[in-house]
């Protein structure tokens, strides 16, 4: 398969130095923010380690944000210096020396139950606490020379950018075949030979339904970001060699269990053990927490009393529900009732309330997931008011990221409620369901180049 660029570790330092030089030229120091919003590139790779392995923090933004909510994100961020979505402009040819491992870990922002996202943020790291968190990533998949790392999902989410970050690290090569489409995704994995990637359970689902794919060279395959069915993830096992299939559950903020083939076959619908140096707890409530390393911790950017309701002590909850088992085999017995999962990425439904109540024919909208047999849920909206769907999807796409728009809209007379006037917004597929079957994605909807549909 010609024109993948492989970005081997050798080349990647070069250019990392490259990046460094130029940085400490621009006057940014350790603690400072770099913000950059670029597409997967060997030159990206290079500013984010560059940065990392001098304490520079760099703040790294989807590319398809709509402009104003990148302004937002930005200005928030207050970084020292953006970049946008052109990292190659800081490969000059002076070089500066680098850390041994990254000294921080990068801020990227996950949404909120407010709406309003949070920037996740970790500081400079004490020197052993960097080689910690570099050891274990490194230890626990087994990262190593020879390894060739297959991108295929976009590295502004925190999970590819950690695994493509640490292949490089220890030496081995990182693919990136671009954009994800089932077919360039398995002519990539047949031709190329990778042996490590990360993905989440809509991109397997999409290359076993293609078919035709060489799974024999994976010595690794990891997916999250969403509940992976039990025939899909049956199906995967099967194709791919004996003992190669991991699951693990994490969030943007940390990471908490990790799953092997033997294990889930052993406990099929589990999410695993805790990780090295974990512990993983349940309240009253069914909430889960976890008490983490001190490499581990972290705080929401400004967001003071955010971070205060996330920690006990060492234990850090992202609001999931679940169980422990007596064998300490972890279960997730659901998300947040306001969290919806499509095709790995977390939407959360106030910050898509927010965009569509701010049209001037609507009058109020509640946002939910609905099954979904290939993006896990997809996201749907019920409003009342004036405006025509098409007309407001039309604003939805203008205002909000892919995942985030709703992929049907249904104009209701009221939305239920409860006795105290809260919507139940729980409630909603079922009083839709009344009255008609839910309607595919809207018409004339495409695909975004990460694959996920829009409308």
């Amino acid at each position: 398969m010609t024109g993948v660029p492989v970005v081997t570790s050798v080349d990647s330092e070069r250019d990392q130095r490259r990046a460094a030089a130029a940085l400490a030229a621009e006057g940014l120091r350790a603690g400072d923010r770099l913000l950059v919003s670029a597409a997967a590139s060997p030159a990206l790779l290079a500013v984010v380690l560059g940065a990392l392995r001098t304490g520079i923090v760099p703040v790294v933004l989807d590319p398809g944000l709509p402009a104003a909510e990148r302004a937002t994100l930005a200005e928030d961020a207050d970084a020292a210096l953006d970049v946008a979505d052109d990292p190659a402009g800081l490969l000059g040819e002076e070089q500066a020396d680098l850390a041994d491992v990254p000294l921080a870990r990068p801020m990227h922002y996950t949404s909120g139950t407010t709406g309003r996202r949070k920037g996740v943020w970790s500081g400079v790291l004490l020197e052993d606490d960097a080689r910690a968190l570099a050891a274990e990533e490194i230890e626990l998949w087994g990262f190593q020379e020879g390894d060739r790392h297959l991108v295929l999902s976009p590295l502004h989410h925190s999970a590819p950018l950690r695994f493509a970050v640490h292949t490089l690290l220890a030496g081995g090569s990182v693919l990136l075949p671009g954009a994800f489409g089932a077919a360039q995704a398995a002519a990539a994995i047949t031709e190329l030979r990778p042996t490590t990637t990360f993905c989440v359970p809509t991109h397997l689902q999409r290359l076993l339904g293609h078919g035709g794919v060489d799974w024999s060279s994976f010595r690794m395959l990891a997916h999250a970001g969403a509940p992976c069915p039990a025939p899909l993830k049956r199906a995967v096992i099967e194709a791919l060699p004996a003992d190669s299939v991991w699951e693990f559950y994490g969030s943007t903020e940390a990471q908490f269990t990790v799953c092997s083939t033997a294990d889930w076959l052993a406990h099929p619908g589990s999410v695993g053990r805790a990780r090295p140096g974990r512990r993983l707890q349940t309240d009253d409530r069914g909430q889960l927490w976890c008490a983490v390393p001190p490499w581990a911790r972290f705080e929401y950017w400004r967001a003071p009393d955010k971070t205060a309701a996330a920690w006990r002590g060492d234990l850090v909850t992202v609001g999931d529900l679940g169980r422990v088992d007596d064998d300490g085999v972890v279960w997730l017995d659901g998300r947040r009732e306001d969290l919806v999962i499509s095709g790995g990425v977390n939407v959360y439904p106030a910050e898509v309330e927010a965009v569509l109540d701010a049209h001037p024919e609507v009058v109020e909208s509640a946002v939910f997931g609905v099954p979904d047999d290939e993006w896990g849920q997809r996201v749907v909206a019920a409003y009342v008011g004036s405006a025509d769907p098409a007309e407001l999807a039309s604003w939805a796409r203008d205002r909000l990221g892919a995942a985030k728009r709703p992929k049907a809209l249904h104009r209701l007379g009221e939305l239920p409620r409860t006795s105290t006037g809260k919507v139940r917004r729980l409630d909603l597929p079922e009083v839709l369901q009344k009255g008609a079957r839910f309607p595919p994605p809207l018409a004339g909807s495409r695909r975004d180049p990460a694959g996920e549909p829009t409308t």
